[in-house]
């Protein structure tokens, strides 16, 4: 039988501190995924379920977006990935009973680790204004709650419609097609904090904003570049893909302040060798300071110019744009300067372009650490320009590979979840759906928590995700939420953005990943439907879900959404909303009239390994840019300055957690169990500062706008980082992150460069 949820909620203040690892995965990572799933599924239900994942006739994990192989193991998951699994598959389960006992007041007080521990959510609830209970309230009523919010607004820009990345294809189109048709394109989603940055810069440079390279691609390379990225907890399966590169030849730079030890040495624990030897990956580690990204690839690229023969010339006349100022900049580069912003040696650089001058073949993969800084876009755009050099997108085994996080949010995106629509897409909505969707701009998560804050918004609807945890500068996020006058979050569990609520809330339970989705067809019989996602390198493919549903009063997101457009829109919408709500394979024959990529996507889903949407500059070496051209960049190199005193900190997750989403409280590889209130601190640096190992600081963070932001309480751990770069996890430290400090044009909040001073904690 599967464990109760725990009754009270851990203490995470008194972490218990270990020596990091220099390894993952192997017999502990298994040990660890049964344990979590027997633990909230039972020995059964694990065993059926996991073996459905990423399977050609299963399920698509609902964790993260790394793609599957074409040859698939049984046991296709990671560690993660069973943990993801086993949350939502659970048999612990949330009902009306629970929240009869628990008053808003004691859920806003509780970890996010308790409330996600509690189980599935079983019916519709509702708090009413002034109300101290959520209570239970029919599907009807409340979509007419919400109805009556709508059509309360002076404007619809007044209203909010978030995303998170678990969304599938078909529920993210009808979400959007509902927004625009209702008149607004207030869509910020997930993106908006994570792989914005990425998109700006590849919409700019090469003229789509995603990734250039498909699986194939890595195992055939020369050279694989990890920057700003820890595959081993944040993309596991991503350490396979890697072993089998270097297998074939390639070799693997990794560039972060943290040593990871997936990267270090990974133990497969799909091979016998694996589990017993393991095989390390790094042929070269660059510990770099937080923020140097940018001057680092500046001056490899100075370095590539000044070497005979080491450009790609025929490539670079033919394709591209801009070479003549990009080199320019590039020339200027200042070894000094370099060494001074990255941390590195001369060595270190120097043997970084041996290995670059030696491949022919160069694919770089990144992640947060490189798209959550103020000039993020600039870093993407010079990641750009080293490829470009040496012709290095458009050809087999090379490219960028921006590694997107959760399972479908790059799906999200190319469906019409953005606040900034492209004309073309509008268009085509307006052709096939016979109404003039809104042409302005709408709110990014940023803007939209502005928007909330200074009242001009009012009501806020997310599907899925957990908002308040998610965001930036967390006191203004929540107090902006506190004046909604409706809150409306899509769920399978519970989280805090559910305790942080307008004047009223809904909360409404949809199915999962996991759960088989039955819908009442056109000839009155249950008809079992799918749905579709994207991944990381732009694979398409089904998602079908297997175990009955939690609880007989779910909805599926879909149905959701096709139910409140008809009471929101009414007799008017000349959408199909009820065909869509019975037959997904309607919402697939239009998203397919719609959506470059999709044409006859029901016949071409059917294909079990799914189908590659389109990239012209991988495909074809073709760059849809304004210039026509893949366009080389010239930006002044800028990094972060930190007073005497200060420290630079990062957030970023724990092993035991995917995005807000909190397993348990430990940090295996990095030695932490059983806690979460830790700052990782070089021991220099502590010395420096008078941090004692195991004394507690309260983080404060300081900025331009002189608000004094602190998160008390934080253990200090004597760690491996770079020299002046220290580390913590969120969502605990995004009440450090300012809202207004954000990437410039992406306006991704600016997570990975938070200047702190640490203070004896007034709780020591």
């Amino acid at each position: 039988m599967a464990s109760k949820p725990p009754a009270s909620d851990p203490v995470q203040d008194a972490p218990q501190v270990a020596a990091p690892q220099h390894h993952a995965a192997g017999l502990p990572a298994v040990k660890h995924s049964l344990k979590m799933a027997r633990e909230q599924m039972g020995v059964k239900r694990t065993a059926l379920t996991l073996l459905r994942v990423n399977q050609k006739d299963g399920f698509d994990c609902p964790g993260c977006a790394w793609p599957e192989p074409e040859h698939r193991h049984a046991a296709e998951f990671c560690e993660n990935g069973a943990k993801a699994v086993a949350e939502e598959a659970t048999l612990r389960r949330v009902t009306p009973e629970f929240f009869a006992a628990h008053p808003v007041t004691d859920l806003s007080t509780r970890s996010g680790y308790w409330l996600g521990q509690q189980g599935r959510l079983t019916h519709p609830m509702y708090l009413a204004e002034g109300a101290s209970h959520y209570e239970p309230v029919t599907w009807e009523r409340a979509f007419d709650l919400i109805a009556e919010d709508l059509e309360a607004l002076e404007s619809p820009d007044e209203a909010v419609f978030y995303t998170s990345g678990r969304t599938s294809n078909e529920a993210a189109f009808l979400y959007q097609l509902f927004a625009r048709e209702f008149g607004t394109n207030n869509l910020p989603d997930c993106s908006n904090m994570c792989h914005e940055s990425s998109g700006s810069a590849l919409t700019e440079t090469i003229g789509i904003g995603k990734g250039s390279v498909l699986l194939e691609d890595l195992y055939k390379s020369d050279l694989i570049i990890v920057a700003g990225q820890n595959p081993g907890t944040n993309h596991p399966r991503m350490l396979s893909a890697l072993e089998k590169a270097k297998a074939g030849g390639a070799k693997i730079i990794s560039i972060n302040p943290l040593p990871e030890a997936g990267l270090e040495k990974f133990k497969n624990p799909q091979t016998p060798k694996g589990l017993t030897k393991g095989a390390a990956l790094n042929d070269l580690f660059l510990q770099i300071r937080l923020g140097g990204d940018q001057a680092l690839f500046r001056l490899l690229n100075k370095l590539i110019l000044g070497t005979q023969g080491a450009t790609d010339d025929a490539f670079i006349a033919e394709h591209t744009h801009g070479y003549e100022e990009f080199a320019k900049a590039a020339r200027a580069a200042d070894w000094e300067e370099t060494l001074a912003a990255t941390g590195l040696s001369r060595a270190d650089i120097e043997r970084t372009l041996e290995l670059v001058l030696a491949s022919k073949r160069t694919v770089v993969c990144w992640a947060m650490g490189l798209t959550q800084h103020k000039h993020s876009v600039p870093t993407i755009r010079e990641v750009v320009n080293f490829l470009l050099l040496r012709g290095n997108i458009g050809r087999p085994g090379a490219g960028v590979c921006p590694v997107r996080g959760h399972s479908n949010v790059q799906g999200d995106r190319t469906m019409g979840i953005f606040e900034r629509p492209a004309p073309a897409f509008l268009d085509a909505l307006e052709k096939e759906f016979g109404f003039a969707p809104p042409r302005e701009h709408g709110f990014d998560v940023v803007r939209a928590i502005r928007a909330l804050r200074d009242g001009q918004a009012k009501v806020f609807f997310a599907m899925g995700g957990n908002f308040v945890s998610a965001s930036p500068d967390t006191e203004v996020t929540e107090s902006a939420m506190r004046r909604a006058r409706l809150t409306v979050h899509v769920s399978t569990k519970l989280n805090r953005s559910h305790t942080v609520t307008g004047a009223r809330a809904l909360i409404l339970p949809t199915l999962g990943r996991t759960e088989r989705d039955l819908q009442v067809g056109p000839n009155g019989k249950n008809t079992e439907q799918f749905v579709t996602v994207e991944d990381s390198m732009g694979m398409v493919h089904a998602s079908r879900g297997r175990l009955d549903p939690a609880s007989r009063h779910l909805l599926s997101e879909p149905a959701i959404v096709a139910r409140l457009a008809r009471r929101v829109l009414g007799a008017e919408s000349l959408t199909p909303w009820e065909e869509f709500e019975k037959d997904y394979a309607t919402i697939r024959d239009r998203i397919g009239h719609v959506i470059p990529g999709f044409e006859d996507f029901n016949a071409r889903v059917a294909d079990p390994s799914g189908f590659a949407l389109p990239h012209a500059p991988r495909d074809e070496r073709r760059f849809p840019t304004t210039t026509g051209k893949a366009n080389f960049t010239a930006a002044p190199v800028e990094y972060p300055r930190v007073p005497e005193g200060r420290l630079l900190l990062q957030t970023l997750r724990s092993h035991d957690q995917y995005n807000t989403t909190i397993y348990g409280l430990d940090d295996r590889y990095r030695g932490i169990r059983n806690g979460r209130r830790v700052v990782l601190v070089n021991a220099d640096d502590a010395k420096d500062l008078d941090l004692a190992e195991g004394s507690y600081v309260d983080l404060v963070s300081e900025w331009r706008d002189g608000v004094e932001r602190r998160a008390p309480g934080f253990r200090v751990v004597h760690y491996p980082t770079a020299r002046g770069c220290a580390a913590a996890y969120y969502p605990e430290t995004n009440v450090l992150v300012p809202l207004d400090a954000t990437a410039d044009t992406s306006n991704t909040p600016a997570s990975k460069s938070v200047v702190v001073r640490l203070e004896q904690s007034r709780t020591d």
